[in-house]
């Protein structure tokens, strides 16, 4: 009976062998599961595969509620599973899962057949749809998920792998099998920024999901294999090939017939691409100055905004915006074609004696990337970089009647586009600071460049009531008067002497004692300069500064008159401390930032600072009143807008640099504070006469066409009426109109003024044109 004994000992080895197989591999799975001693990474919990994360876009909403856009990293929009083609699911099936159907997340006889495949030379993977699943939406290859074991060649993908096995399991627990095949294909990368079946539908044939040709599902199937490789828009004949093999496999699987894969695959790949940016909704300069900002302050914070499906509220309110846009257009094109008639048959590119510059266009070409990408290219040849910027050829042209298809060569391009006059406009809510309307120039498919905040030139007389402050400040009221007449200021800078005689706007001295009211109403440069030097340009610097303007000023007797460059976004938080009683606020892009949830995870409150007293803020505000209310302000061109009902009021100052280079209008009503810029791109280009040229002429009429149709709408809550009284005591004598006549005779009469005749036949041959 031995001979009995011996098989039954070496059966009981083998048992004892296959039990401790299953028992070190039971051990082995479940140390996986649980991540034993962090040697495995992390595992997605039954709570994350019921509710998994998928990146979402983030919204940016107006303060009216309005959608601007949305920012992702993956642009997908999720669709049912009766809303994708039966085309999709049986090419998918075909060819990465034909069991599909048949296993419970893990193909056993597909591992080994892999493995067999493998052995003869012909590596192939084996995953199944449930596997893949697991791994983009619980990331199970991510270094986040990674263990110990990770770091071990080998062992890392054997790790990997069971991840995922037992993932799938859980999913497939879980989930029905129309779920799984759902959540893949809205999940999966298509390549050319498409996440999931809808997008890569619009993506690569302009089309919904649920209408995919075979063919044009067999294209989009061989790409989830390598989304590069087999584009059809970077390599197209991979695409063609990988597709015919996607038709093969359908056929083989009997969901095409012999006849339909021979047709089907001689057909060519027809695509009618339309690839999707990071970021969708219309660009314009608000939203790309935000950008910026949003990014920061989301790195700042831990927040992905492409990822986190963030509700972002802005401060701009889309009403507000609209009815600066159009008003901007608008005056605009009207001043575009009056600019087009005063330089008629010449080029508005001029010195300040009225003449060409010579090589201007040749200059600017220098600047571009263009040509210093082709000086790059052709580094010993500089005669082809000519020929390159003077040859012609098709392109986008900006026009006021939309973009136009041209042929010209890139130097016409310049010649162009320089002609056209420029603009920038804030309007803002002085106690919130929240931005209510920016528009930083007329086209921003045309013309990138900001010239709300990045945009920065010379303010002019827009600059004076940071004198007229410093003085308020410093002991004087609206009713002191100051000398209007020919004075030369002698000054030191930087150790060198000098001296500088201020001429007044029209050439002419008056001799008359002036009021600061009527002198800032009517803009004097004289009393301006005397003003500056009595409380000494460092002061007006100081003041400046207090109110927020942030750009270099030089401490220099011309500072009062706006010889620094500053922006409009600067401005316009300056001025809007007048209106706040004194208390400078900061202009905010963003009311608050909410999570995917609605939760609020930040509200944005902007800076408040007390910068000077509430009484020169009052005071301030009654000087700048001025402009409009005393005989000769320079900003009377509002009263011919529907903009005076109820009483409103309007403290304004208009202001002009030399030759008419900037135009700017800066104004404060008791809701909203407002700039507005007008000048060429460079200053150079300009009008030539005060009739066209002035800051009221160019941008007193953009804002009078947008306060006019904010004031019209009552659903923007902007009600006309005057300022609020003060609350405090007015300790400065200010009440000191200035009588009609003795402002008659402070304006010269024709015989008095020393101006160029031939100017002044201009100033007429325009004013006839009009």
């Amino acid at each position: 009976m031995a001979w009995l004994r011996k098989p039954r000992t070496r059966v009981s080895k083998v048992w004892i062998a296959f039990g401790l197989v299953l028992g070190v591999g039971w051990f082995y799975f479940l140390s996986v599961q649980h991540n034993f001693f962090n040697l495995y990474g992390s595992m997605p919990t039954i709570d994350k595969i019921q509710n998994p994360k998928v990146d979402r876009a983030s919204e940016l909403y107006t303060a009216d509620g309005v959608l601007m856009g949305r920012y992702y990293k993956e642009n997908r929009n999720p669709v049912g599973f009766n809303e994708i083609s039966p085309n999709v699911i049986n090419a998918l099936i075909a060819t990465e899962d034909v069991r599909f159907y048949q296993h419970a997340g893990i193909d056993f006889r597909g591992i080994l057949s892999a493995a067999w495949d493998a052995l003869r030379g012909n590596a192939r993977g084996a995953s199944t749809i449930s596997q893949q699943l697991a791994k983009n939406l619980h990331k199970t290859r991510n270094k986040d998920s990674a263990g110990v074991l990770y770091r071990i060649p080998g062992l890392s993908t054997l790790v990997i792998k069971t991840k995922e096995w037992l993932a799938a399991i859980d999913i497939e627990q879980v989930y029905t099998k129309e779920e799984i095949l759902t959540s893949y294909l809205n999940t999966v990368d298509f390549g050319s920024n498409a996440f999931g079946i809808n997008t890569a539908a619009k993506t690569f044939f302009n089309t919904s999901p649920d209408s995919l040709a075979v063919q044009e599902a067999a294209v989009l199937v061989g790409l989830l294999k390598a989304p590069t490789y087999y584009s059809p828009v970077l390599n197209p004949g991979n695409a063609l090939r990988r597709r015919n093999v996607v038709l093969s496999l359908m056929a083989e699987e009997g969901h095409l017939t012999s006849a339909q894969y021979d047709s089907l695959s001689k057909l060519p790949v027809q695509l009618e691409y339309r690839p999707e940016p990071s970021q969708d909704g219309p660009d314009d300069y608000y939203r790309t100055a935000m950008n910026s900002y949003l990014n920061k302050w989301c790195q700042e914070n831990d927040y992905d905004l492409y990822a986190d499906g963030l509700k972002i509220y802005a401060t701009i309110d889309s009403r507000f915006q609209e009815k600066a846009k159009t008003a901007v257009m608008e005056q605009m094109r009207e001043m575009q074609r009056s600019f087009d008639r005063h330089w008629r048959g010449k080029n508005p590119w001029v010195d300040e004696k009225d003449t060409e510059i010579p090589g201007f266009i040749e200059m600017v070409a220098k600047r571009t990337s263009l040509y210093k990408r082709l000086q790059e290219h052709y580094k010993n040849s500089p005669d082809s970089v000519d020929i390159v910027m003077n040859t012609p050829r098709k392109m986008k042209i900006f026009t006021y009647a939309g973009m136009k298809e041209a042929e010209m060569s890139p130097l016409d391009s310049i010649r162009h586009h320089k002609r056209f006059l420029h603009t920038g406009m804030m309007s803002m809510d002085p106690y919130t600071g929240y931005i209510k309307a920016w528009v930083g120039g007329v086209d921003y498919d045309a013309f990138k460049y900001d010239h709300v905040r990045q945009g920065k030139r010379q303010a002019g007389s827009a600059f004076k009531p940071f004198v007229y402050l410093a003085a308020l400040e410093n002991g004087y009221s609206p009713c002191d008067r100051i000398k209007d007449y020919r004075v030369t200021i002698n000054y030191e800078e930087n150790g060198e002497a000098k001296s500088w005689t201020p001429r007044n706007a029209n050439w002419v001295y008056s001799g008359q004692d002036m009021t600061l009211r009527h002198a800032l109403g009517r803009s004097v440069n004289t009393v301006a300069a005397q003003l500056t030097e009595k409380v000494g340009p460092a002061n007006v610097v100081k003041y400046a500064k207090r109110l927020g303007i942030s750009s270099p000023l030089k401490p220099v007797p011309s500072v009062g008159l706006g010889s620094n460059d500053v922006s409009v976004f600067e401005m316009v938080g300056a001025f809007g401390t007048f209106a706040n009683e004194g208390v400078w606020t900061e202009p905010i892009f963003i009311m608050r930032v909410e999570d995917s949830k609605g939760n609020i995870v930040h509200q944005f409150t902007p800076k408040h600072k007390r910068v000077i007293s509430p009484e020169s803020a009052w005071l301030m505000l009654y000087l700048m009143r001025g402009t409009i209310e005393e005989p000769g302000g320079t900003a009377q061109n509002l009263w011919s807008y529907d903009v005076f009902k109820n009483g409103n009021e309007f403290a304004a100052k208009t202001g002009t640099t030399s030759n008419y280079s900037d135009g700017w209008f800066m104004a404060v009503t008791k809701d909203l504070v407002t700039g507005v810029w007008v000048g060429g791109d460079d200053r150079s280009i300009h009008f030539r006469t005060s009739s066209l040229g002035e800051g009221s002429k160019t941008a007193l009429p953009i804002y009078g066409r947008y306060i006019e149709k904010v004031l019209s709408d009552p659903q923007l809550g902007i009600k006309p009426g005057p300022f609020p009284k003060p609350s405090f005591k007015i300790t400065k004598t200010y009440q000191c109109p200035t009588p009609r006549d003795a402002a008659r005779d402070s304006i010269p009469t024709v015989n008095d003024l020393k101006i160029d005749t031939e100017q002044l036949y201009d100033d007429l041959n325009d004013a006839l044109n009009f």
